[in-house]
């Protein structure tokens, strides 16, 4: 899995890119199920994630957005996630992800079940 860190209108600092190794890096586990590695070694899943600071022409405090997006063979899946502070929309696009990532699993697991019914009632 390759994670790739973009941001826009705020710096990456170390114990930022660290948060993001560490919360996103977590995903990890549910994809090595889906995809493994290829022969070379390269990874077939890549994540992307985005990072910013909403337009300053908000009123009252920050706004921060954090999109998370994962490319699989075949599917991509999205997260986005709004709040004022900045770890706290890094944390609600994991958990957002996490759910899109169950769900497109649950579905495929339930096409082969579905396959294997249609073949066992012959």
């Amino acid at each position: 899995m390759k994670i790739i860190i973009k941001t826009k209108n705020l710096e990456l600092t170390s114990a930022l890119e660290d948060f993001i190794y560490k919360k996103i890096g977590m995903i990890k586990k549910f994809i090595n199920v889906l995809k493994r590695e290829d022969e070379v070694g390269k990874t077939l899943a890549e994540v992307f994630v985005e990072v910013e600071k909403e337009t300053k022409h908000h009123n009252k405090g920050q706004i921060f957005s954090c999109q998370v997006e994962i490319k699989l063979p075949g599917r991509s899946l999205l997260a986005k996630a709004n709040s004022d502070d900045l770890y706290k929309a890094i944390v609600e696009a994991r958990k957002e992800i996490e759910a899109e990532i169950k769900k497109y699993k649950f579905k495929n697991i339930d096409k082969n079940r579905r396959e294997q019914r249609k073949y066992n009632n012959y």
